[in-house]
């Protein structure tokens, strides 16, 4: 059934091999010994577990490494549907190992594979795409090692997990997302206005698209959802929109919305109360399906969610629209929106802690994570003046 070797090449280090009739091939593996009873006993309780998978309908060689991505994909999916983790973290899961099938091949067999396969996987990533982060790069491997312990645990690879070279980051290197400055984000908004027009869109479906855009932008830096919460809000998240006014007595049209635990990545509900009613109100005027279950952003004259392309493109055409030439190595993307939305209301004045609240997040997260502490912040704090009393100090100023 099976057979121990030595050759030169292996310096007297036993080898183990067995043939598989199933799949006409000879499994082969090291068993990192010299001596011939341990050989022996290894190769024994080798040869039994080979025997079991294959009574078990394992195969050794024959699945290739796309069967075993969409596997770990489906044993993901059924996490998203007990509530374990969102949708919006398997479609993450499944765009990072999209780019393990791209350079490895689709076809390639799992049996082929070694723990040393992915070695540089930081090098192999920036020769598809040199502007990829270091962060991401970690991520990935992360992902890919799960993968791999999946592998290993359903019979698909004889190993558990892949050997990376060492990665390290600096602590300012991680979380720190880029966003707009005012004057970008107000060039933002005075081109969508020519974006949706219809002297530069005739095309009435993709102008309803751009109009949808439109008023998701708008929305997001308003609400501060993160991307995964606002493409998932559903009407009846939108409890109500209500007229009330501002510090300065101006009319405004505050929106409560209800975020959903399943929907969240901190799989946390909260409420969010906040400007931007119209937005909502707008968007929904042009929708024709309205039912509590349909997409607050659904493709227009559907129900169905807007394709992750068709989100693609509009972003790039809005960056080019406005002048941001290197968009891409500053990650500025949709979820800009939400970091300019919670750094305008820090330097509104609003409390850190109320927008922790709002946005869902920690204090200690909106500080390092989100908060763009701007020039013009730093210098603020340094005007601030305080006298001593005896009620303590008191700043003005």
């Amino acid at each position: 059934m099976a057979s121990i070797f030595r050759v030169p090449q292996s310096g007297d280090v036993w080898q183990f091999r067995m043939y598989v009739r199933g799949e006409d091939k000879h499994y082969r593996k090291s068993l990192r010994t010299r001596d011939l009873e341990t050989a022996l006993q290894k190769g024994r309780e080798e040869g039994l577990l080979i025997q079991g998978k294959i009574q078990n309908g394992v195969k050794l060689f024959g699945y290739s490494l796309k069967e075993m991505v969409d596997a770990y994909i489906s044993y993901r999916q059924r996490d998203v549907d007990v509530g374990i983790i969102t949708a919006g973290r398997l479609i993450t899961i499944k765009s990072q190992l999209n780019h393990l099938l791209r350079i490895k091949g689709e076809i390639l067999k799992v049996g082929e594979l070694s723990r040393d396969s992915v070695y540089d996987w930081r090098l192999m990533r920036r020769e598809k795409n040199n502007d990829v982060r270091d962060v991401t790069v970690r991520n990935e491997m992360a992902t890919i090692n799960a993968l791999c312990k999946f592998g290993h645990r359903e019979g698909y690879t004889h190993f558990d997990s892949f050997n990376f070279r060492p990665l390290r980051i600096r602590q300012d290197q991680i979380g720190k997302r880029d966003t707009f400055t005012l004057d970008e984000y107000d060039e933002l908004v005075r081109f969508l206005r020519t974006y949706v027009s219809k002297k530069e869109c005739p095309n009435d479906v993709e102008r309803q698209e751009r109009l949808l855009i439109r008023d998701y932008i708008l929305i997001s830096s308003n609400t501060l959802l993160r991307v995964g919460e606002a493409r998932q809000l559903v009407w009846g998240d939108v409890e109500k929109i209500e007229n009330n006014y501002d510090s300065e007595e101006r009319a405004v049209k505050l929106v409560y919305l209800k975020i959903r635990p399943e929907t969240s990545k901190v799989r946390t509900a909260r409420k969010v109360i906040t400007r931007g009613g119209e937005y909502f109100q707008r968007l929904r005027s042009r929708q024709d399906y309205i039912d509590k279950n349909d997409l607050v952003f659904a493709i227009p004259g559907g129900t169905s969610p807007l394709e992750a392309r068709k989100w693609a493109k509009h972003w790039r055409n809005l960056m080019e629209g406005i002048g941001i030439t290197d968009w891409k190595k500053r990650n500025l993307t949709w979820y800009s929106l939400r970091h300019f939305g919670i750094t305008c209301r820090i330097k509104a004045g609003v409390s850190p802690v109320d927008v922790a609240k709002m946005a869902g997040t920690s204090i200690s997260h909106i500080e390092n994570t989100y908060l763009k502490y701007s020039e013009e912040m730093a210098v603020s704090a340094a005007l601030k003046n305080f006298s001593v009393s005896s009620n303590g100090l008191s700043f003005k100023e």
